[in-house]
């Protein structure tokens, strides 16, 4: 009881300033399209076997690089929605661009990081040759929007010391080809090496916007235009790095209310936005204020429900519906049951969706900031 009421009363609070509109808009947000994270089953039987509890973490459990088949099934659940001008479900897909290459490292020992890039890690996956295309195919029938989300989930310069001290996690992830591992003694806390944009320096903290910005040129030549929009991982971001982003042409950041921006101490200062709020550079925050992520709901029967009910506020409140659902959510790769089960609910979903509100408009987020840009 007492989460559902945090719960209500966060979403009214989300809802409650900023850019507003009568229209019935729903964008759906995903993050992490491109990162390895587990690298197969066999895999994530061997960090079982060696008391690593991946169980016990959906990410570490369910999240992997989406095959073919994952995108192709995704697809279908999203072309068979469409709203009232024709437009389908489309979902904006927020990808790494690149993955360690671990081979290179190894060959350096640990003294120089090396990447590859995503279309690299696609070929030497089973069933993933060809998803670099499905990625350029779902963005021509609008069903598939990439944007940027960095160049890899990976904390680069703390993945590369924890290697070179020997530490024994990072060692079990970089050996079984794994952007670090959760810790052996506990599985609280999750994965820490995965916090790409954590600094704890001047410099650590320019080399992680260089890398934000090479990742920026590398969505450019991936995908064939810029990334007007940018989701920083995990909702860590320094307000410093705006200017520069700016200058790459990013228009909107996608995100949550209360974004993080790291400290040298290893804290985080909280800066609150709101839907529309325009920085210095006229860089405008877009705001999620829903969420459905059956995989990390362990109660999944009423993640369709919850989802509802988020969209229900904003609407109520003349928002637009952002709605959070990760990449782990559609992946079968470690586990078909995972996707399957998932994708049906994300057609329940949308399902509800047209007939609750017959005038529902589909959006990425770029179209959502142009609109805000429009009519502020």
């Amino acid at each position: 009881m007492i989460s559902k009421v945090k719960r209500y009363v966060s979403r009214h609070a989300a809802n409650m300033f900023g850019w507003s509109t009568n229209r019935k808009i729903v964008v759906i947000e995903s993050d992490d399209w491109g990162s390895i994270r587990m690298p197969s089953k066999n895999i994530y039987q061997e960090c079982l076997k060696a008391g690593y509890r991946v169980d016990e973490i959906a990410y570490e459990r369910y999240d992997s690089l989406a095959s073919e088949d994952d995108l192709e099934l995704l697809f279908d659940v999203l072309n068979k929605y469409k709203d009232q001008t024709g437009r389908p479900a489309v979902m904006t897909a927020n990808i790494l661009t690149a993955n360690p290459d671990f081979e290179k490292i190894k060959s350096a020992g640990f003294q120089k990081y090396y990447y590859e890039l995503v279309a690299d890690t696609f070929d030497r996956y089973p069933n993933h040759s060809g998803c670099l295309d499905l990625w350029k195919e779902g963005k021509e029938r609008g069903l598939f929007y990439p944007q940027s989300h960095g160049r890899e989930h990976l904390n680069v310069s703390g993945f590369m010391e924890a290697l070179r001290e020997g530490n024994e996690d990072a060692l079990f992830g970089f050996n079984h080809r794994m952007p670090g591992s959760i810790p052996l003694e506990s599985s609280k806390g999750g994965n820490k090496f995965v916090e790409s944009l954590r600094y704890t320096n001047p410099m650590d903290k320019g080399e992680k916007l260089s890398i934000v910005i090479e990742g920026l040129n590398l969505f450019e030549e991936l995908m064939g235009h810029k990334s007007k929009s940018f989701m920083p991982p995990n909702y860590l971001w320094s307000p410093d790095f705006n200017e520069a982003m700016s200058q790459m042409g990013v228009r909107y950041y996608q995100g949550i209310k209360n974004m993080k921006e790291p400290l040298f101490d290893g804290t985080v200062q909280i800066h609150s936005h709101k839907l529309g709020e325009v920085n210095q550079f006229g860089q405008k925050y877009l705001m999620r204020n829903a969420t459905f992520e059956p995989a990390l709901n362990k109660d999944n029967d009423d993640t369709v429900d919850k989802c509802l009910k988020d969209i229900s506020i904003a609407f109520r409140m003349n928002k637009p519906a952002v709605i959070c659902s990760h990449r782990l959510n559609y992946v079968g790769f470690i586990d078909e049951k995972n996707r399957d089960r998932n994708l049906g609910m994300l057609d329940e979903l949308l399902h509800t969706i047209k007939k609750r509100w017959p005038d529902i408009e589909f959006k990425n987020s770029d179209q959502l900031g142009m609109l805000i840009e429009k009519n502020s």
